[in-house]
């Protein structure tokens, strides 16, 4: 699934060129980036500087800590149980995220505790 949206309300060449290319994903963009470089450097540079700054080189690692946001829909219990619901669903992320960053220090230290104690067997012998 593409993490940008596959259609425009503008139209044009360039914005539907934009759009078949993000449905095939980044594979695609880095493709044409370097047939633009191959066939005609200013494209391909043009293609580059334009992935970095729509953050298409590098993914959506800002998408994860955006705020989701609906506009309401008139039912104020049905915005309320919404909006609870998302900012629990937040907040549980937020927690299961810190649980794998506090594994991966543990393991972490495991692994340089045993190879600590492997270098001093192998220092006493």
């Amino acid at each position: 699934m593409p993490a940008y949206p596959a259609t425009s309300r503008v139209s044009g060449p360039l914005i539907r060129a934009r759009d078949w290319l993000d449905e095939r994903g980044k594979p695609a963009w880095i493709i044409a980036m370097i047939l633009g470089f191959v066939f005609f450097w200013p494209l391909g540079l043009a293609l580059l500087a334009y992935m970095i700054w729509s953050k298409r080189m590098f993914g959506c690692s800002a998408r994860t800590r955006a705020r989701y946001y609906a506009p309401s829909t008139g039912n104020s219990a049905f915005d309320a149980y919404r909006e609870e619901t998302l900012k629990r669903l937040e907040d549980e992320h937020r927690e299961f995220v810190d649980f794998l960053q506090k594994l991966r220090e543990a393991k972490d230290k495991a692994e340089f505790d045993q190879f600590m104690q492997n270098r001093g067997d192998k220092a006493d012998a």
